[in-house]
């Protein structure tokens, strides 16, 4: 079979051993790695995307010593006794003809423990501990410690390791004069700084062997002040190769830096470029990395020379069979990974399980099991949103008969929204995907069909699934019916907005809203990478001299003069999500848009929005005021309690809880409950 995507699968020969093809699934930490009896669900996890097809996996960090932790009583590697648990994982991917590296991971200063320690005693604007400032006597047994984790894991069955010295993490905070302050032989400038990062790769090659592949993740753009230029990048490269490197991996800014690099709003492929200037400079292969998750955009990496493999790392949360749908021309079938953040990261930073919005199996692997079902039953599921689809498909996947109703004349419910506010493009992808699915899986699907129970009884179904969402909730004040208040859905389904805006409710909604009513009617989406670079104030040179890859923001003048406005006295977006709320904050800071909190709403009139805010009543000269602010959920297809039906209802979604609009949820249960019946 001829495939547009060859460069993607073609091994990559490391002279000892092969890796089958170009893709590397990037490290992740899923909360699993720190318990040992957690470790056959790892296995399982892994397993399951070396049986989808990836040649090459990282696990999540796993620290050196005690004052590595990421989090008290981490995931440790430092003796024989460790070896056991870490050899069901190797086991489960080798098994697929993968190959595995554990991450060896020192968390430095930004440990949530009280043994932090850093190259200077500066304290991290994201961890609450002010590290101690490592001596040589520390430093040198640290150097021991690496080599002993990086020899125990050969032991374990790994294929090699690969060493975390990206992202502001201990070897980064050496690298870089960010935090490096040291004046000894250190600190000071590159050829010192390094040393401990270079020192560290020699005392693992002396002690495994030739045949071991060491990995190094280098901070190519640190995107932090008194950070490194590309012309010291490239030395800690070379010095790297020399030391005993197989491959070079990418970092691409700090954990503490305010540009985001892994959100949706980030161009696809956006740091290619820096990495095809290092590897210029290098033999050893490199890896591209950071909003890569579609085959076309990393085949396009790899056929323009500017990397020798690809990384993924959320992509194969929100599809484990990412290498195989595109090796036997299926990429209609992949389930996308949109960089919404909320079930990955936003877990981990919260020491909760991680696993993925669009992909509820993900880390679940042996606990959302979808088994055939032996006694096929008739179901019906009512609203065709992401947790209406998620039922239908799963159920029907299971060999149940599922007919699906939707009163639109599309599927996607809430996501036909989101996706035409900048930088939630890739919704477009999950709507894509189902769709694919619900023609795959045989689902009968009913466009344009408004159901009621009585319908639904006649056809005799068995189960009907109640999945029909929610409707935006109306504001209730004098004037309120006036034509210059609109629903958030009318605004992004293109009513027409003035110049001067009052946004109702700074939830999700409002903040999206906010974004959409910015930016001019016809910019073209997805943002263009160079505007996006401008915007955000990052180098476009790959061969960048300013320190840490950073230049001036320039800000387009916002379209729009916006208010956003809550009821609440907390600050506004913070209950958004922990890894991504802060560029929707940013955005609007920088959009100048008057976030004002504590308001009583009082009227609308022909000259505006009244307001009560401190106890003073106050006219907002707004032209149109867009109401955010919540749901209510539409569940009247829903049997009282007692009544005869006969058919068992269920309720997911929105329709279940409208509190706020919660995908993660939403699909979440409609697996589940599919999983079950």
């Amino acid at each position: 079979m001829t495939t547009p995507y060859a460069n993607l699968l073609k091994p990559l020969h490391l002279g000892f051993t092969t890796i089958k093809n170009r893709v590397v699934m990037g490290s992740m930490h899923t909360g699993l790695e720190d318990r040992f009896y957690n470790y056959p669900k790892l296995a399982a996890y892994f397993g399951e995307r070396a049986k989808g097809g990836v040649g090459l996996i990282i696990t999540g960090g796993i620290s050196p010593n005690r004052s590595g932790w990421l989090l008290p009583a981490g995931g440790t590697m430092s003796n024989i006794a460790d070896v056991a648990p870490h050899r069901l994982v190797t086991h489960a991917v080798h098994k697929h003809g993968a190959k595995i590296l554990m991450q060896i991971l020192h968390a430095g200063r930004y440990g949530y423990q009280p043994f932090v320690v850093s190259s200077s005693p500066i304290k991290s604007p994201i961890s609450p501990f002010k590290p101690r400032q490592m001596s040589e006597k520390q430093i040198v047994s640290t150097i021991e410690d690496y080599a002993n984790t990086a020899s125990i894991a050969k032991k374990a069955g790994y294929d090699g390791v690969e060493i975390m010295g990206s992202e502001g993490y201990l070897l980064n905070q050496f690298l870089s004069r960010h935090v490096n302050q040291r004046d000894d032989q250190w600190g000071g400038d590159i050829q010192n700084r390094m040393r401990f990062a270079v020192d560290i790769v020699r005392a693992i090659r002396e002690k495994v062997g030739e045949k071991f592949i060491i990995c190094f993740r280098l901070s190519m753009l640190d995107l932090v002040h008194d950070g490194n230029t590309m012309d010291e990048v490239v030395i800690i490269a070379q010095a790297l190769e020399k030391a005993g490197v197989t491959l070079l991996n990418t970092g691409i800014g700090w954990h503490e830096a305010r540009i985001p690099t892994i959100v949706t709003s980030v161009p696809r492929a956006a740091f290619a470029d820096y990495t095809a200037e290092v590897k210029k400079h290098v033999t050893i292969p490199v890896i591209a990395s950071n909003r890569i998750n579609m085959p076309e955009t990393a085949e396009a990496i790899l056929a323009a020379g500017k990397a020798d493999m690809v990384q993924m790392a959320r992509p194969f949360l929100a599809d484990a069979f990412w290498v195989n749908k595109t090796a036997t021309n299926r990429v209609d079938e992949i389930n996308t990974c949109i960089a919404c953040n909320q079930a990955c990261l936003d877990h981990t930073f919260k020491n909760q399980r991680a696993t993925c919005l669009v992909n509820p199996r993900a880390a679940y692997e042996t606990e959302l099991v979808y088994i055939k079902t032996k006694t096929p039953k008739k179901i019906a599921v009512v609203g065709g949103g992401v947790a209406g689809m998620s039922a239908a498909t799963v159920a029907a996947s299971r060999g149940h008969q599922v007919t699906l109703f939707e009163a639109a004349r599309e599927v996607g419910g809430q996501f036909n929204l989101a996706k035409v506010v900048p930088g939630k493009e890739e919704f477009h992808e999950t709507i894509r995907y189902f769709k694919v699915q619900i023609e795959k899986t045989g689902v009968e699907l009913r466009l344009n069909t408004r159901v009621n129970r009585e319908q639904l009884e006649r056809e005799g179904f068995d189960e009907v699934i109640v999945a029909t969402g929610v409707v935006p909730r109306a504001l209730k004040i004098e004037g309120s019916q006036a034509p210059q208040v609109l629903s958030y859905a009318e605004v992004l389904r293109g009513a027409f907005v003035g110049n001067r805006v009052a946004v109702i409710g700074a939830g999700g909604i409002g903040f999206d809203v906010s974004e959409f009513l910015l930016k001019p009617v016809h910019q073209p989406q997805p943002q263009p990478l160079d505007d996006w670079q401008r915007e955000w104030g990052i180098d476009p040179n790959p061969n960048y001299v300013s320190e840490g890859g950073l230049q001036p923001a320039q800000v387009e003048h916002p379209v729009r003069e916006i208010y956003l406005l809550q009821r609440k006295t907390t600050a506004l977006g913070i209950g958004l999500g922990k890894t991504s709320g802060w560029v929707h904050r940013a955005q609007l800071k920088k959009h100048a848009v008057k976030m004002l909190r504590g308001v009583q709403y009082k009227a609308v009139t022909d000259e505006g929005l009244w307001v009560e805010t401190n106890g003073y009543d106050q006219l907002l000269r707004v032209d149109t005021v867009v109401v955010c602010a919540g749901q209510e959920s539409v569940k009247d297809i829903m049997p009282n309690e007692g009544e005869n039906t006969l058919a068992n209802y269920h309720i997911i979604g929105g329709a279940k809880l409208a509190a706020e609009l919660d995908a993660k949820r939403a699909i979440r249960e409609g697996a589940e409950l599919a999983a079950k019946l």
